[in-house]
Formats: structure tokens, C-alpha cells, sequence
């Protein structure tokens, strides 16, 4: 069913997952298309984001942000179209920047919303590059991992929208980059249209040993987007004082439980201490000061401009298909930023 002016399409979370996510885990539900009331303005979504850390959301643990309920919307940053407004500072066809959820509409008062104006140019770009991915990737790979000129910098999930940027970046910074993704066609990408000096496939049955190569002085930055059996490759590559980003452990988060296999955490722990590693996780949200997204805008947007840093949207239609590509996300299968096309 299309996006319509009368009836208000959300997906929301039917049950929690154990492991994998299953048809019951999510459902389609249709309200009433809410009404903006004073102070307030009425969104169309046009524009979805789909990333891994949603998966975090459907469980009921502690974290940096409180679960979805069930029967409530899944959470998401969408870029929408004001249908109506009695808010100041918004106007009827304006763009916006808000979370909005996966849904059709949403009332918003304007917290934590950002106005794109009336006729941004590529606004599907506000989620990715330009938005909380590409914040990510700098944030992280500077603050944190800080590399050098003549450092060797390993990106994990290097075709998804975090790891493209951050080899990127690391280039630009005159490093060595080795991306790890999955399947030649992303290796050619992140090597011949991205400008990685090498990309090894982590499906590959020798793939610890290729890593090895592809390092043969070491890595003095790892950033973490996946965690599983690309990180135990990793561990005993890092040199003294290296330094790890976590942004995210893909490879982990449709477990149920604890992994199976052996326990890895004396290999990581004694590497961490013998090497000196510093390792970091982070959120982008509360993690860094106001100055440096500042900062990512005017450097990204004159990276952007003059081409040093280039970007692949993986474009998904439909609200519907939405649970659908979100299983493939977590599995890998996305070439690019997932965004999802609710209503452009």
C-alpha cells in the first residue's frame, strides 16, 4: 500500500527477538494521520534511515537509550516534508531532520529537529554523508583512533556508509588503508572507486591470513564496526599503542547469548594490556562536544565539493519492505548507505 494522505502506515515492534529476527517481530499497523496541535507541525516522511543499531532497540536491556515497547514504532531519523505547521521557525514543504520513526507521519514540536529548507539538493544525503554516519566515521576516526601520516588503518564493514567514510578520511590523512568487507564486488569498489589500497573479503577461507598481508607492518588503527571472527583477525596484528574505535558489533547483536566457541575475552584482554591498545567505544550522539560535528560539516561538505570523498546509496522502496531490508542490513547485504524510500 503507497503512501497516503489519509491513513497513517507505522511499523512497530511485535515482539521481541530472540536471535534473529522472525515475520512476528515486526508488523504493520495503520492509524489516523495524527493532527498537529499549537506549537506543533505535522511531518511526511520521505525519506527513511535504516541502521544497525535498531537491532539494539528491540531488546529490553540496559543501554544508552531506552527500548521500543512493543506495539510501539520503530525508531528511526527520517528525512520529511511539513504537511502543515503552527510552528515558528517551519513552513508548509519545508525538509526536515527528525525522528520521526518508521512511519508515514509524525507530529513534531521541533526538538531535535534540523530544517533543510525548501529544496535541498540530494536530502536523502542528511542521512548518511552528511548526517549521523558520516559524524560517525570523522568523529571517531579522528578523536579517537587519531591517525598519522604512514599509519596503517583497518576499516571493518569498509562498503557500509561508516567504514567507506572512515578509509576515506584516513587517506586523506596520508594513511595505509586496508578495508574488510564482504564479497569481491564491494572489494573492487572500496579499492577502485574509493581509493582503499587494499580490501580483503572476510568471507574468504584464508581471510586471517590475507589480512596478515595486507599489514605487514602492523595496524595502528582498527575501527571496530563488527566484532566476530574479523576482530579475533585483527588482535594479533595491532602494534604497541594502537588505537580501536568501537563503533558497533554487528556480528554480535542477533545473538542470544553469549557466542559460541572458545572464550575469546582472555585473547582480547591480554592484547589490550601487552600492546597498549586503546580502546574506545562511543555514541556519536553524546560522545563528542558541539565543536567537532562543526568541524565534520566544513571539512565533509569541501570533501564532498572537491571530490575527495565519494558516496553510495543503497535505496530501498517502500515503508513496507523495510523489515525485509533491515534482516539484510544485519546480514550484510546492503552496498552502501540503506535508505529507505517511504514517500518521495
Amino acid at each position: 500500500m503507497p503512501q497516503s494522505a489519509d491513513v497513517n502506515r507505522q511499523i512497530v515492534l511485535n515482539e521481541r527477538p530472540q536471535g534473529r529476527l522472525t515475520d512476528n517481530t515486526l508488523r504493520l499497523a495503520t492509524t489516523d494521520v495524527p493532527v498537529a496541535g499549537p506549537d506543533q507541525m505535522l511531518v511526511r516522511t520521505v525519506y527513511m534511515s535504516l541502521d544497525p543499531y535498531m537491532r539494539g532497540r528491540m531488546n529490553d536491556a540496559k543501554s544508552y537509550a531506552e527500548p521500543v515497547a512493543i506495539g510501539g514504532v520503530m525508531t528511526a531519523q527520517v528525512v520529511g516534508q511539513v504537511v502543515t505547521s503552527n510552528l515558528a521557525g517551519y513552513e508548509v514543504g519545508d525538509y526536515v531532520l527528525n525522528m520521526s520513526g518508521w512511519q508515514d507521519y509524525a507530529v513534531s514540536d521541533g526538538a531535535e529537529v534540523i530544517n533543510l529548507g525548501k529544496d535541498p539538493q540530494n536530502s536523502s544525503w542528511a542521512l548518511g554523508i552528511l548526517g549521523m554516519p558520516g559524524y560517525t566515521a570523522y568523529a571517531g576516526l579522528l578523536k579517537i583512533g587519531e591517525p598519522k601520516p604512514g599509519e596503517t588503518v583497518v576499516v571493518a564493514a569498509a562498503a557500509g556508509p561508516v567504514g567507506a567514510t572512515v578509509g576515506q578520511i584516513a587517506k586523506l590523512k596520508g594513511c595505509r588503508v586496508v578495508g574488510i568487507a564482504g564479497g569481491a564486488e564491494k572489494c573492487a569498489h572500496i579499492v577502485d572507486t574509493l581509493g582503499f589500497d587494499a580490501c580483503i573479503d572476510h568471507k574468504a577461507p584464508d581471510f586471517a591470513g590475507q589480512l596478515a598481508e595486507a599489514c605487514p607492518d602492523g595496524i595502528d588503527v582498527y575501527f571496530e564496526n563488527v566484532g566476530g571472527k574479523v576482530l579475533y583477525a585483527v588482535l594479533p596484528l595491532l602494534n604497541p599503542f594502537a588505537r580501536m574505535p568501537v563503533c558497533g558489533i554487528v556480528a554480535w547483536y542477533n545473538l542470544p547469548g553469549l557466542p559460541e566457541g572458545p572464550d575469546m575475552a582472555p585473547a582480547i584482554m591480554g592484547t589490550l594490556l601487552r600492546m597498549k591498545v586503546k580502546m574506545q567505544g562511543f555514541i556519536i550522539f553524546d560522545s563528542f562536544p558541539p565543536s567537532v560535528y562543526q568541524e565534520f560539516r566544513k571539512d565533509m561538505m569541501g570533501w564532498i565539493e572537491d571530490g575527495s570523498i565519494k558516496y553510495k546509496e543503497h535505496m530501498v522502496d517502500g515503508l513496507e519492505n523495510a523489515p525485509d531490508a533491515f534482516v539484510q542490513l544485519l546480514d550484510g547485504g546492503n552496498f552502501g548507505k540503506m535508505v529507505v524510500n517511504v514517500g518521495a
